[in-house]
């Protein structure tokens, strides 16, 4: 079987994680027990993570000229990640700052940096997106810039996967060339106002959806009637700052290779449990195997 092509547009941040016994309040300073710098951002995340399910991946985005840009570029070409397309722009990279407790929760501040700058692709970085099977986008680059490579995805026949993060109001341009919505319940109750008790009003934007529930595993559904609850993988969670971007990268490649969905949906959680076993970010991204050792197929 060929691999699977995902072309994933989105951000890259480098992400200062400090590891604390809870999260500070406002106001408050506490002593963290740990420290780790590495790449990040959901769309360098999500493109690592799809080459690492197996798929034959390209990334879009931004990095800045500092000495961040050169150390995100390395680390994602090192991934086996397609970097032919990724932009150097003057001035700082995207930094996230992340505080993660005991319990593997988080709090996290990102400043975009370069990320603002990807507006109006190309027509070489069009064609990199019509060559894909399936188009990640998120939400941390210029919402024009996601909506003029999912218009472009869907005239192509290419599959469009967008996890609405972080949550913002969506234009119906980009909502009708959706054919697939990843979100949590905050994003979900901000595009719907409606959250796990409703989960099928996403349907009302979108013909298919996940909203993923944490602990609690995840909801696919869709317009012809499919309304699924997947469990989640049980592990030890040390952070989960990224499985979140393992699960979405994983659901893709899963469809992509011709997984139904709620198959592709038991796959992820597979992938964002694994992830959620080690602590930071891209370095935490799992590969293939281990996802394939925690799936359980139905």
């Amino acid at each position: 079987m060929p691999q699977t092509r995902v072309t994933v547009v989105g951000s890259a941040n480098m992400d200062l994680v400090a590891m604390a016994p809870t999260l500070p309040r406002p106001g408050e300073t506490m002593l963290g027990t740990d420290f780790v710098m590495v790449p990040g951002g959901k769309g360098a995340n999500q493109a690592i993570a799809a080459a690492r399910a197996g798929a034959a991946c390209a990334f879009l985005g931004a990095i800045g000229s500092d000495s961040f840009g050169v150390t995100l570029k390395a680390r994602i070409s090192a991934a086996d990640v397609d970097t032919g397309h990724l932009r150097v722009v003057y001035g700082t990279s995207g930094v996230a700052l992340v505080m993660v407790n005991a319990e593997g929760e988080n709090a996290i501040l990102v400043t975009p940096g370069a990320n603002a700058a990807l507006t109006g692709l190309t027509e070489d970085e069009l064609a990199t997106v019509r060559a894909a099977d399936v188009l990640v986008a998120q939400l941390e680059i210029p919402v024009e810039t996601v909506t003029q490579a999912a218009v472009a995805a869907r005239a192509a026949g290419t599959r469009v996967v967008l996890n609405a993060a972080p949550a913002r109001p969506l234009p119906d341009e980009l909502l009708a060339a959706v054919d697939l919505l990843v979100v949590n319940e905050r994003e979900a109750q901000a595009l719907t106002g409606r959250g796990r008790e409703a989960p099928e009003a996403l349907l009302d934007l979108v013909p298919r959806a996940v909203l993923t529930l944490g602990g609690e595993g995840a909801w696919y559904g869709d317009r012809e009637g499919t309304a699924v609850h997947v469990p989640a993988v049980k592990v030890d969670v040390v952070d989960s700052t990224a499985a979140g971007d393992a699960f979405t990268a994983a659901l893709a490649v899963g469809w992509g290779e011709g997984r139904d969905l709620v198959d592709a949906v038991r796959w992820a959680a597979a992938a964002g449990a694994a992830c959620a076993r080690r602590l930071g970010a891209s370095v935490a991204l799992p590969h293939r195997p281990e996802i394939d050792g925690l799936y359980a197929p139905a």
